[in-house]
């Protein structure tokens, strides 16, 4: 289920379909990195325990989550350094480089040699390549919000800019797709190459979305920002200064991305572990939330045109937190229809509002020439949670009998810091663009 991007209409000046066009690249191009980012979530829930940590017994599956988790301590370093590119030469030029990066750091991936191999060096290099990931993804986001919100009208930013996290769903269907059938081989190929072909098959995307990028032009507030010599020298310095509040606000909302590795990554292996559920089952719950969220996201987009940010972010923060231990009891009752159903109505209908709204919410606190530093950094340290969430549950017993009551209160409580954050922000869905983040 998806949505045709509509005509421009009144607002912010630009050529005509560009906020389609930029809208459409991020989608593309966020779907490309989030794919790369996305199977080594599956990845990490599902074959690296065996075979990158065979020998750490009970502790696979941590160790195995924590290198997950390493990608978002790359995330805030490669925010500082994207975001001041990104605020100094251009939105255009990072995204390209960020989409390069994440498909060589996969593919790469893909290559690395086993535990049985080379023993201890096979998780060390799983780690520095999973790093790059991290410096990718942390630019990915950020310059895609920034440039889309940028080349969109007035009065549908929050709708254009929706379509940013709609191609990191998309992203996180088309690997889960892709892992199914990897999940089917026999043990010996599906542990040795079979698990390889996802992370090579980036190289194929990466290409694809990176000529439908190129085609793109810089946003008319950055070009003008240019012209009028209001280019910021050092960005994070100038952010810091005029922001801090909004980067520390940013933080805190940027929590709720936890629910997204909870539903993703942590509940499959919950599902495994727990309630005995096969790893292709749980992939096509990823799936089947994943495609009805493709279209929810815009019309979360379009109702936070309609009545704010503020509202539709709250009621997805709040929405998860309540949803959580149903989905996963629905894991434990055997009943596959109720575990779709409670996916999608948890992931779709609750977590998507915030996901649809936080391109448009945290980029509006920023003006144009600090907006990319100041998404990149306030989202990538948030993120944290995010990374570390599965580490963080395992090691509180959330993946074993009963576990859902530890998962469902550490969901509560990074759901209510990020709620109770949003309600201290300012609201901007009537601000003009070139007003943004002015005091």
């Amino acid at each position: 289920m998806s949505h045709t991007l509509p005509s421009a209409g009144p607002g912010t000046v630009a050529p005509a379909g560009t906020p389609k066009k930029a809208a459409l690249a991020s989608f593309l191009g966020s779907a490309v990195e989030y794919y790369d980012f996305f199977i080594f979530g599956s990845a990490a829930a599902l074959i690296f325990p065996k075979v990158f940590f065979p020998d750490a017994d009970t502790n696979a599956a941590i160790m195995s989550f924590a290198t997950f988790g390493f990608a978002y301590v790359a995330r805030p370093v490669g925010a500082v350094i994207l975001g001041h590119f990104g605020d100094r030469v251009g939105r255009r030029k990072v995204l390209m480089f960020t989409l390069l990066l994440m498909g060589a750091s996969t593919f790469v991936i893909g290559c690395l040699p086993d535990f049985k191999t080379v023993g201890w060096w096979a998780p060390v290099l799983l780690v520095l390549a999973r790093l790059c990931q991290g410096l990718s993804a942390a630019g990915e986001q950020a310059g895609a919000s920034s440039m889309t919100l940028e080349h969109a009208p007035d009065n549908r930013r929050s709708f254009f800019t929706s379509w940013t996290l709609t191609g990191t769903q998309g992203g996180q269907i088309l690997a889960a797709l892709v892992f199914i059938p990897v999940l089917a081989l026999p043990d010996e190929i599906k542990y040795g190459i079979g698990w390889r072909i996802p992370f090579w098959l980036s190289a194929v995307v990466v290409i694809v979305a990176f000529f439908i990028r190129r085609t793109l032009h810089e946003p008319p507030a950055f070009e003008e920002a240019q012209k009028t010599a209001q280019i910021s020298k050092l960005p994070v310095a100038d952010l810091l200064k005029a922001h801090w509040r909004d980067v520390l606000r940013v933080i805190c909302c940027a929590f709720i991305a936890a629910v997204s590795t909870v539903f993703g990554t942590l509940a499959i292996s919950y599902a495994k572990t727990v309630a005995g559920v096969d790893g292709t089952t749980t992939l096509w719950l990823v799936v089947g939330a994943n495609l009805v969220a493709l279209g929810t996201q815009p019309l979360f987009g379009r109702l936070a045109d309609r009545i704010g940010r503020k509202p539709v972010f709250i009621y997805g923060a709040v929405s998860s937190a309540a949803l959580t231990p149903v989905f996963l009891l629905s894991l434990e009752s055997g009943s596959i229809p109720l575990m779709f159903l409670a996916a999608i109505g948890f992931f779709s209908c609750g977590y998507a509002a915030s996901n649809a709204v936080w391109p448009s919410f945290y980029a509006e606190m920023f003006s144009t020439k600090v907006r990319f530093s100041g998404l990149a950094i306030g989202t990538q340290l948030g993120f944290l949670m995010a990374g570390f969430a599965p580490a963080i549950v395992a090691a509180m017993g959330g993946i074993k009998p009963g576990g859902w009551v530890q998962i469902s209160i550490f969901t509560a409580v990074i759901c209510a810091v990020a709620a109770v954050s949003a309600l201290t922000a300012k609201e901007t869905f009537r601000v003009p663009t070139k007003q943004l983040g002015l005091k």
